[in-house]
């Protein structure tokens, strides 16, 4: 996720706890603040594998679904097996550019940017029902049925939440459901009261009048960091996925254009969460396969295991990735890669 100048605090009931916006904390060492100021907007360095990644350029399209436009990334070959990778809150389809392209030579692939997030167009409100429709509208449309199967689902952070949403409700939908650092928890009564208030209160920009735009693209990426704060383990993935991260904007006054942040800033305040949750089923009774891979260091997993509180259907397996955070694809990214693989190439069992 890349921090904005909101001050939104944790928000939602059985929400994932990483990547809703934070009260900014100034104490921050400045390599977890603003990771890519020293640059100066400038790139760092990038190493070949990375390059060679992002140089697979997917096809970018928009599928239509409940009247939004849904950006959607392609690579591989309809027919072949369908992947669907979806992002972390704030975040979009191309935090997934240097991981797609390593699975298109046996997969047919599609990562969408969720509504509100991206190139999508915002909503009004915000659902994880609408999210699942979403989904299939991505899926449908980018050939991910057209083998005859169902696609697996790959979701990060607030889209692993999503994901395991739809594997609830929607088990039809795939064949298995692949999450990357995700937990669910509650935030205090007081946080949820500041959400309510905020709601009240506070002004919503639409899509062509974002919350904050920045006069130069450095300005704009020193402001990038990663929720929750953490360094960014690889700058060159984080300066990539920031500079994806921003458009164009008017400055103030008409004096000219700047940037500003894709993600809808008031998509916490907008989002409707009382149909995320397991639905009154039981855990147990969860029938789509399920994976769980997470950073060793991930804040979010020391929370849970300090709660004990969990979604996820017991006896469900989980691989950790050593030396990562949250963000494991920046963090981690070629660990992921051969994690995944290592996984698809045995998993899930055959039906």
């Amino acid at each position: 996720m890349a921090d904005s100048d909101t001050d939104v605090p944790d928000a939602g009931k059985s929400l994932p706890e990483d990547d809703s916006p934070r009260v900014r904390d100034v104490a921050l060492p400045p390599d977890v603040l603003a990771p890519l100021a020293p640059f100066a907007g400038e790139p760092p360095p990038t190493p070949p594998w990375f390059a060679n990644a992002v140089a697979q350029a997917p096809e970018r399209s928009f599928v239509t679904s409940l009247g939004t436009r849904i950006e959607v990334l392609t690579w591989g070959e309809v027919g072949k097996p369908g992947l669907l990778f979806v992002h972390g809150n704030s975040a979009h389809a191309d935090w997934w550019r240097f991981i797609a392209p390593f699975f298109a030579a046996d997969y047919r692939i599609a990562a969408m940017s969720l509504p509100g997030m991206g190139a999508s167009d915002w909503r009004e409100r915000y659902t994880f029902t609408d999210f699942s429709q979403d989904a299939e509208a991505v899926a449908r449309a980018a050939g991910l049925y057209a083998d005859g199967g169902r696609p697996i689902y790959i979701g990060h952070s607030f889209g692993g939440a999503q994901v395991f949403s739809t594997s609830v409700r929607h088990p039809e939908r795939m064949r298995a459901a692949i999450l990357i650092d995700v937990a669910f928890g509650r935030p205090p009564k007081a946080v949820r009261d500041r959400i309510q208030r905020l709601s009240e209160t506070r002004n919503i920009p639409t899509a062509d009048s974002p919350a904050k735009v920045y006069a130069t693209l450095a300005e704009a990426l020193g402001r990038f960091r990663l929720m929750p704060p953490q360094p960014a383990g690889n700058l060159f993935a984080a300066d990539f996925i920031a500079r994806h991260s921003l458009k164009r904007a008017p400055l103030e006054r008409g004096t000219g254009e700047g940037w500003a942040w894709r993600f809808d800033p008031n998509m916490w305040i907008k989002l409707d969460i009382t149909d995320m949750g397991l639905g009154g089923r039981r855990r147990e009774d969860l029938e789509v396969p399920l994976v769980h891979f997470y950073g060793a260091q991930s804040r979010l997993m020391e929370h849970r295991l300090e709660t004990a509180r969990t979604l996820f259907p017991p006896g469900h397996l989980e691989i950790e990735i050593p030396d990562a955070g949250h963000h494991v694809m920046v963090d981690q990214p070629l660990a992921l890669v051969a994690g995944l693989r290592t996984l698809l190439a045995a998993w899930p069992p055959a039906a």
